[in-house]
């Protein structure tokens, strides 16, 4: 403990309620009593941030809150904590400044000058400058040669000085210019950034209106989104967020969370390394490679695709399906107090009545039923989209990530909870209901999502991840 230098942190809404506290080991930051540094504010989450000290510094990381840490107006999901930094927790939270306490260093002893030993150049300059550079008191007595040195030496210095004066004011303009112009490259990328982010989030408003609107006006709402689509790629650009030196594995990512709905601007801290948690289960077990056998022979493939698209919705929840049965349109699920999931889709018999689907005299046992549709893999994959397109158009903004928890857990239970949050769709996402109902949400919904995920992950290239078939959906015309 004695090698990590003490953190002081300073809390406060402004200058005049600062608190101060000292840590010397990992802290959390937020308005929990679990939390070391404890901040009673609305603004911030339960646990918003976690302070540590690794890799030789300490660093300041945000653990998926809600409004987020903040530097110079940016969001970040975290950062070293440089000799004095200073964050927001949120836009209008309290400001958290950091300051590293520095032990003073024992200044070293100066060795002892041998008797004998011949003066160093260092003293024999101090001696000349004493004599002749160093005006005594007004009584002094000096002669003729010490008073031509003195003048000189004092016309050196003056033009010294005014040489100095206009080499550092030359250096202040440059300065000036280049700071200038950072702060202006800066604020145009936040400007891009938060148009961009603004771009999306009206495109997703748009998918409400499409699954909603009657299909006779659907053409024109897709035309508009196909341009929007079209700016919103101009934006990423040139705001160049697919970096070059990103992996392939990493832009899959990032572009099927935005077919799902989730924006590549606000994909928060660890999303990224969570899939790819989920994707090594998939490669580690033989599931994957026989689910998509079984709909490749079976001729599933196209027609739930395009069904899905017919409905306006993303083609990759087709992988829905094999999260909920492998594909099997026989199969049943266990009993619940809503009765028995049965067939590809795992419809209860409440919901597939709902949609259109007869349920048969076996509902109660867990065995096929010719007789009850939601074995009739077609007519399951009607009602399945015909059910996603109506979660898109709920409280759920178009969000694929809160859609499949509603498949999954209940559409009353997530939209519950969904519509505590903010009215906004920035803020109603999969990510934001974690953060707030984390202990609410069962770890079954929690895997389902991530499964379904990185199941489209690796279906846009089965083969970069070991797999040794190609995209099931590849071929689909309307791709």
């Amino acid at each position: 403990m004695s090698s990590v230098p003490i953190l002081r942190v300073h809390t406060g809404s402004d200058a005049s309620n600062v608190q101060t506290w000292r840590f010397q080991s990992t802290f959390h930051i937020g308005r929990s009593d679990e939390c070391e540094l404890k901040i009673a504010d609305g603004h911030i989450s339960r646990k918003h941030a976690i302070v540590s000290f690794r890799e030789g510094q300490w660093w300041v990381q945000d653990l998926n809150s809600a409004n987020g840490i903040l530097v110079n107006g940016e969001r970040i999901p975290g950062a070293p904590v440089a000799p004095n930094l200073t964050v927001r927790l949120g836009l209008e939270g309290p400001w958290v400044w950091f300051e590293l306490e520095q032990p003073a260093a024992p200044a070293a002893p100066a060795p002892a000058a041998h008797p004998d030993a011949a003066p160093s150049h260092t003293m024999v300059l101090k001696q000349y400058t004493e004599k002749y550079l160093t005006p005594g008191g007004k009584d002094e007595v000096v002669g003729q040669q010490t008073m031509m040195i003195r003048s000189a030496f004092q016309r050196v210095q003056k033009k010294q000085r005014s040489k100095f004066a206009i080499a550092l004011g030359g250096v202040a303009l440059v300065a000036c210019g280049i700071a200038g112009y950072a702060y202006y490259q800066h604020r145009q990328l936040s400007e891009r950034k938060a148009l961009a982010q603004e771009l999306f989030y009206q495109m997703k408003a748009l998918d409400v209106d499409i699954a909603n609107v009657r299909s006779e006006n659907v053409a024109q709402y897709r035309a508009r989104r196909m341009e929007m689509e079209k700016n919103y790629e101009k934006f990423l650009t040139t705001l160049k967020v697919y970096d070059p030196k990103m992996s392939e594995q990493e832009r899959l990512i990032m572009r099927v969370s935005r077919v799902f709905g989730e924006c590549e601007l606000d994909m928060p801290p660890g999303f990224k390394e969570e899939v790819e948690n989920y994707i090594k289960k998939w490669q580690g077990s033989g599931r994957y490679k026989a689910a998509v056998t079984r709909a490749k022979e079976n001729g599933y493939t196209p027609r739930i695709a395009n069904q899905l698209l017919s409905q306006g919705l993303p083609p990759q929840f087709f992988y829905l399906a094999m999260q909920e049965s492998n594909f099997d349109p026989f199969i049943s699920g266990p009993e619940t107090y809503m009765g028995i999931a049965k067939g590809m889709w795992q419809f209860i018999p409440e919901t597939g009545a709902k949609y259109g689907l007869q349920i048969g005299p076996l509902a109660d046992m867990r065995r096929p039923d010719t007789s009850d549709d939601r074995h009739n893999w077609e007519k399951a994959t009607v009602a399945a989209s015909r059910y996603l397109k109506d979660l898109y158009s709920t409280d759920a903004l178009a969000s694929g990530l809160l859609v499949m928890a509603s498949y999954n857990w209940g559409e009353g239970r997530v939209i519950k909870r969904i519509k505590s949050l903010p009215g906004n769709a920035r803020e109603r996402n999969f990510w934001r209901l974690l953060t707030e109902y984390r202990s609410d949400i069962p770890q079954e919904t929690y895997d389902y999502v991530f499964y379904i995920v990185s199941a489209a992950v690796i279906g846009e290239n089965p083969r970069l991840f070991g797999f040794d078939f190609d995209n099931p959906l590849a071929d689909l015309e309307k791709r």
